[in-house]
C-alpha cells in the first residue's frame, strides 16, 4: 500500500490487510503447537483489533492495567488477564470486582505481601479473581525465580486467593541473535516452577509466556498459552531483529518532507520529516541502527528525533522533494498507539475508517 494522499500528516495508519493476515498467521501458528493464544492488548488499545483476535481463535486478552481491562470489558472481552504485579487498594478491589460481575479475571502476583493485600481489598469476594504467579525467567524486570514459586502461592491460598497458574515475560529476547536463548531460559522456569507446584498440590496449572520475538520458539510441552502483542503491527525493532519482514509491517506514521540538506563530501543528505518524537516516541535500544526507519526505502534510517521533527538520513542516489510522502515505521509501536487519539484504517490504498485509541491514558 502506497501513501495515502489526502489526509493531514502525520498521520497513524494500518494497513488492514497486512493486519488481518498477522492476526491469522499468529493464531494459526499457536493452535498448530497446541497453544492457546492471549494476545497483549496494550500494543494496540483497540477493540476492533481485539474483536479480530478473538474471532480467530484468541482465548482472551492480556493487558496491563485494570483500566485497560475495563476497556476490553465494557466492549465484550469475557476472559482478561492483567499480566502485573498489582498493589490493589479498596477503589481497585471494587474495580476488579465490578469486571468480574462481566468477565474471569486474573491478575498477576509476585510476592507475598501483593498477594495477603489483594485478598484484604476484595474481602469476602476474594473468589471471584483468581491469580498467576509471575517468574522472572532472565529479564530480571518482576517475578520470583522459580524455587520461590510455591512459597508465593502457598500465600496466596492461604489467602484465600485461588492459584490458577504461572506466567513469565521473556523480556531479553528483544536483541540481536538473543530469542532463541531467551525461550529456552522461559521454559527451564516454567518447567521448574511447574513441576514443584504440582508435586505441592497446585493442578490444571495454566502455563503463561511469549514475547513477539521468542513466540516461534515456543512448544507446547511446556507452555500452555502466549502472550505476543507486537505481532499484529509489526515495528522497526521486529524488523531490525529478523521477526518480521517489511510485508509484515501493518503500522505506519505517514510523514512529510519539510526540508532537506545535502549531506558534504562523503557525508549522506539528510531530510527532515514532520513525524517527531510526539507521534513516534523516542524508544531506541542500544543496537538499534535507528530511532525508526522508512518502509519503502529501507537503507534510509532516522538518525535523531525533536518533538515535530525526525531527521532522516537518506542513502541516495536522489533525495525526494518537499511535500514528498514517505511511510515511516516506529521502533516501538506500542508507544506510537499511545501517543495518538485514533488511527487510520485503510485498504488497498483507501482509508475505509478511523479507529477511537480506546485505551489510550488508561495507566491505572
Amino acid at each position: 500500500m502506497a501513501p495515502l494522499p489526502g489526509i493531514a500528516t502525520p498521520a497513524v495508519v494500518v494497513d488492514l490487510d497486512v493486519l488481518e493476515r498477522n492476526i491469522a498467521s499468529m493464531a494459526r501458528s499457536t493452535q498448530e503447537r497446541g497453544l492457546s493464544l492471549r494476545p497483549h492488548a496494550k500494543t494496540h488499545k483497540m477493540p476492533q483489533i481485539a474483536q479480530r483476535q478473538i474471532a480467530a481463535g484468541a482465548v482472551g486478552l492480556t493487558v496491563a492495567t485494570i483500566g485497560e481491562a475495563e476497556v476490553f470489558v465494557d466492549s465484550g472481552t469475557v476472559d482478561v488477564f492483567i499480566a502485573y504485579p498489582l498493589w490493589v487498594d479498596r477503589q481497585g478491589a471494587a474495580r476488579l470486582l465490578a469486571l468480574a460481575g462481566a468477565a474471569r479475571v486474573t491478575v498477576g502476583i509476585e510476592s507475598a505481601d501483593g498477594a495477603r493485600q489483594l485478598a484484604r481489598m476484595l474481602g469476602t469476594s476474594v473468589s471471584r479473581v483468581a491469580v498467576r504467579v509471575e517468574l522472572d525467567s532472565g529479564h530480571h524486570r518482576s517475578g520470583v525465580p522459580p524455587a520461590e514459586a510455591v512459597g508465593l502461592a502457598r500465600a496466596a491460598a492461604d489467602a484465600g486467593l485461588a492459584v490458577t497458574g504461572l506466567f513469565t515475560f521473556p523480556g531479553h529476547s528483544y536483541g540481536p541473535a538473543a530469542a532463541s536463548r531467551a525461550a529456552a531460559d522461559e521454559r527451564e522456569s516454567i518447567r521448574e516452577a511447574a513441576t514443584a507446584l504440582r508435586g505441592a498440590g497446585f493442578e490444571d496449572l495454566e502455563l503463561s509466556g511469549g514475547s513477539t520475538p521468542s513466540a516461534s520458539l515456543a512448544a507446547g510441552d511446556t507452555l500452555t498459552e502466549l502472550r505476543p502483542g507486537v505481532y499484529v503491527f509489526g515495528d522497526a525493532q521486529q524488523w531490525e531483529l529478523g521477526h518480521c519482514a517489511p510485508e509484515d509491517i501493518a503500522l505506519t506514521v505517514e510523514s512529510t518532507v519539510v526540508s532537506r540538506r545535502a549531506g558534504a563530501a562523503g557525508q549522506a543528505d539528510r531530510l527532515v520529516l514532520d513525524a517527531g518524537s510526539k507521534v513516534l516516541g523516542s524508544d531506541r535500544a542500544a543496537w538499534a541502527t535507528g530511532y525508526g526507519r522508512l518502509l519503502d526505502h529501507p537503507d534510509a534510517r532516522i538518525v535523531a528525533l525533536s518533538e515535530h521533527h525526525a531527521t532522516v538520513e537518506w542513502p541516495g542516489p536522489q533525495m525526494p522533494p518537499l511535500g514528498t510522502r514517505v511511510r515511516v515505521v516506529p521502533n516501538h509501536v506500542c508507544l506510537t498507539v499511545n501517543l495518538v487519539d485514533e488511527v487510520q484504517v485503510a485498504r488497498d490504498g483507501v482509508v475505509e475508517d478511523r479507529w477511537t485509541v480506546a485505551g489510550r491514558g488508561r495507566n491505572s
